[in-house]
């Protein structure tokens, strides 16, 4: 279980969810501590630029889509690291909202 295993479990039954996270790999777009609201998204409707709360080799991030490939997506913060590639399904949500 990660930091985002419970949210992770409501928007697979279709809820938005909001949380605080903790980090500064995605500043300055999060700040750490922002309140960040994460939408269901159908993973056809992601483009590179997008913010997902997603899951990469077992650790879960809502980080950068930067870019999209053959129905994979690679996955990076905001301080130019990248976090690998993933399906569809380790995709859960889409930030729709950051707010102080």
């Amino acid at each position: 279980m990660g930091w985002a295993t419970g949210y992770i479990t409501k928007l697979r039954t279709g809820e938005t969810v909001s949380f605080r996270p903790r980090g500064n790999s995605m500043a300055p777009r999060i700040e750490s501590g922002q309140l960040c609201t994460v939408e269901p998204v159908d993973p056809r409707d992601l483009r590179p630029g997008d913010i997902v709360l997603c899951k990469v080799r077992g650790t879960e991030y809502l980080h950068f889509v930067k870019s999209v490939q053959d129905g994979r997506f690679q996955i990076g913060n905001n301080r130019g690291h990248i976090n690998g590639w993933i399906g569809h399904n380790a995709i859960f949500g889409r930030l729709v909202k950051v707010e102080p």
